[in-house]
């Protein structure tokens, strides 16, 4: 299920960070009395009031500093803001009104996104005539609230659950279900001319200026065999050498995380000519953490001068790079001639299917009986490891439980040959499995 992303926005210094950290449990956030602390977006996960969402936290806008940096705070702030689906706009409310609150609200009109106005800093009640002066702005009933202790927060989170899109269904109609796929990868793979291809059509280009990426409008399509898909493109991640600030790269991995997470299966993107970069493991490793299903695509392939078994060392090579993906399938096209990505389609069907498998529990007990006869589980200080049975949790991924005599004997070896088992016998091709371990004593 997507996460749907809370921008916090405003100029420096009205405590943007401060609120950040009190309502996500942790000082994740640097504080401090000096504008420009937050240079970068930071991102954690919140849940109130059974509604899950991505909080980001910006660093200020300041509208009338030419500063490269503050400039560049402000170019992010921006990025962050086209992303999220809620906007709560913070002033400080000790300062009052000021010009720069009006610049930066005449910048949030223009994003036609919900909006919430928070002056924070009233932590005394002589200062709660201030807030008044905030209707000048005409962004609605202005929010009073004191980050610092802790005043009127409960009152913010529940007015930003009110803006929050409507949650994911939870039980979806398999024939209603839309494919959401997102094409994620490194700037100048190929994402765009993948997505044309697929798309059958030309489209608006992205553009590969750091800083100056916009998300593109998902793109909603019927294949030739009838599958509606929704494609997700995104900008790429940067190798490090290409940027001048280390904040676009944290917010292009955030443009990343936010596509993974929306989508059912990734196709991850690598440049044939370059091999598996760092970048590349990083996107991959994203995808992994999110239990998301997965096609390795080596695009470009055409450029690649052959000779007998190149492919195959190339996908071993692949596969090694990427050795805690080593389920995924590995494609090689050319997106831009065409070549093979007719198959690619075809992949993302399969592995989607391998993702959303369920296998009834006699099977699996079955098997896993199979697995512990060809090796028994492991011993640890004179005590073996007792599988009793297992059961699947959920899809997407594989879910299964394993209830045990004791956690603490499961070796990491034990749990990866299980995993290994389990593919053999039942696929799972481009999809992570995971265990969950629960013990349970075992009546006499």
């Amino acid at each position: 299920m997507a996460r749907p992303l809370v921008a916090i926005v405003g100029r420096p210094n009205v405590g943007k960070s401060t609120f950040f950290n009190k309502i996500t449990g942790k000082r994740i956030s640097i504080v401090e009395d000096t504008p420009g602390v937050t240079r970068d977006r930071i991102y954690a996960d919140v849940e109130w009031q059974n509604r899950k969402f991505t909080v980001i936290d910006t660093g200020g806008i300041d509208p009338r500093s030419d500063d490269v940096l503050l400039s560049q705070m402000r170019r992010q702030a921006e990025i962050a803001m086209d992303t999220a689906d809620v906007i709560c706009f913070f002033t400080d409310g000790r300062d009052g009104l000021t010009d720069d609150d009006r610049e930066v609200a005449n910048l949030l009109r223009k994003t036609k996104k919900p909006l919430l106005l928070v002056v924070n800093k009233l932590d005394h009640i002589n200062l709660n005539d201030n807030m008044y002066e905030f209707y000048e702005l005409g962004l609605g009933d202005p929010i009073a609230i004191s980050a610092i202790n802790m005043l009127g927060l409960g009152d913010l989170l529940e007015e930003i659950c009110k803006q929050l899109p409507p949650p994911d269904e939870d039980e979806m109609e398999e024939e209603d279900h839309v494919l959401q796929l997102a094409v994620v990868g490194r700037p100048n793979v190929g994402k765009s001319s993948l997505t044309n291809r697929l798309l059958g059509q030309e489209r608006t280009m992205v553009s590969d200026i750091a800083g100056t990426t916009r998300d593109a409008i998902d793109t909603r399509f019927t294949a030739s065999n009838g599958t509606e898909y929704n494609i997700i493109d995104t900008a790429g991640i940067r190798r490090k050498s290409q940027i001048e600030d280390e904040s676009l790269e944290r917010y292009s991995v955030l443009r990343s995380i936010a596509a993974i997470r929306r989508c059912d299966v990734a196709l991850l993107l690598i440049d044939a000519q370059d091999g598996v970069t760092e970048q590349d493991t990083k996107i991959a490793g994203l995808i992994r953490e999110e239990g998301k299903a997965v096609v390795v695509v080596v695009n470009k392939w055409d450029a690649i001068e052959k000779e007998t078994g190149t492919l195959e060392s190339y996908r071993k090579k692949v596969l090694d790079d990427l050795n805690f993906m080593s389920y995924a399938p590995v494609l090689f096209i050319s997106a831009m001639t065409g070549q093979r990505s007719h198959t690619v389609l075809d992949m993302v069907d399969q592995v989607w299917a391998q993702a959303s498998k369920r296998v009834p529990t006699g099977v699996l007990n079955d098997v896993l009986a199979d697995a512990t006869s060809a090796l028994q589980p492991p011993m640890t200080g004179g005590r073996r490891l007792k599988i009793y049975y297992l059961t699947q949790q959920s899809v997407c991924p594989p879910t299964f439980i394993l209830f045990v005599n004791d956690e603490k004997l499961m070796h990491f070896a034990y749990e990866r040959y299980l995993e290994n088992y389990f593919r053999k016998t039942f696929d799972f091709t481009g999809t992570p499995i995971r265990f969950i371990l629960r013990e349970k004593k075992k009546e006499n």
